[in-house]
């Protein structure tokens, strides 16, 4: 379970453009709290500490109790408004979350026992095909990520999702296919090589053949 990460926010007294420019200036970002069939909550919050929040990681799957009025609101962000040039949060939208919510999250995937794996070992390139895989979860029990185990992975191997562990209550939101996470790819190197011995090989090929063109016209 992903960790619950704490911050504060007040009230938007209005909403609108006009009282979200405003809250920009005075150092806040407006955001909004919705979902569990209650009326959405119009909130702003302290732009330095969004930002540490929003530069995490893992900000679309951990959950997030945000204290309004003395009171908690548990809420997991769905999405966040960025200025095209300065890449800032300049508007938060929160999910509230209860014992029951079921949410879609993308978590990411960590590869492990690199050092096992022969294809490695041996030169081979890890190729990562997906780097985070889409998840359907309570929203309390969101995995942190999942482990791709590289044990014995040789060259020209796949690992799929179905060798993977998913936890408990965890389904996957891509069920009609046994998907690609990552390959063990041979080097540049070693394909420049083969490249190499075959075109040597060839070539020996036709001067064996040339060899024997020029013996037969001789014997006629």
């Amino acid at each position: 379970m992903s960790e619950i990460s704490q911050i504060s926010a007040s009230l938007r007294e209005r909403a609108g453009k006009g009282a979200a420019r405003a809250a920009r200036r005075e150092g806040f970002v407006p955001a909004v709290i919705y979902g569990d069939k209650k009326d959405p909550v119009m909130i702003k919050i302290e732009a330095r500490a969004l930002r540490k929040m929003v530069e995490s990681s893992a900000f679309f799957t951990n959950l997030v109790d945000v204290e309004l009025d003395g009171k908690k609101h548990r809420v997991l962000p769905r999405d966040v408004a960025l200025h095209p040039v300065t890449m800032q949060p300049e508007h938060v939208d929160f999910l509230r979350v209860s014992r029951s919510t079921t949410v879609t999250v993308a978590v990411p995937v960590t590869f492990i026992n690199e050092d096992q794996s022969p294809g490695l070992t041996e030169g081979g390139v890890l190729n990562v095909v997906r780097y985070e895989i889409e998840l359907i979860c309570n929203a309390a029990n969101i995995p942190e990520g999942l482990e791709c185990d590289l044990s014995g992975a040789g060259l020209g191997d796949s690992i799929h999702i179905s060798q993977m562990k998913l936890p408990d209550d965890v389904e996957l939101t891509i069920t009609d296919r046994d998907f690609t996470v990552a390959t063990i790819a041979a080097p540049s190197a070693v394909k420049a090589e083969a490249e190499e011995a075959a075109a040597e090989a060839a070539e020996g090929e036709e001067g064996a053949e040339e060899a024997a063109g020029e013996a037969e016209a001789q014997e006629e």
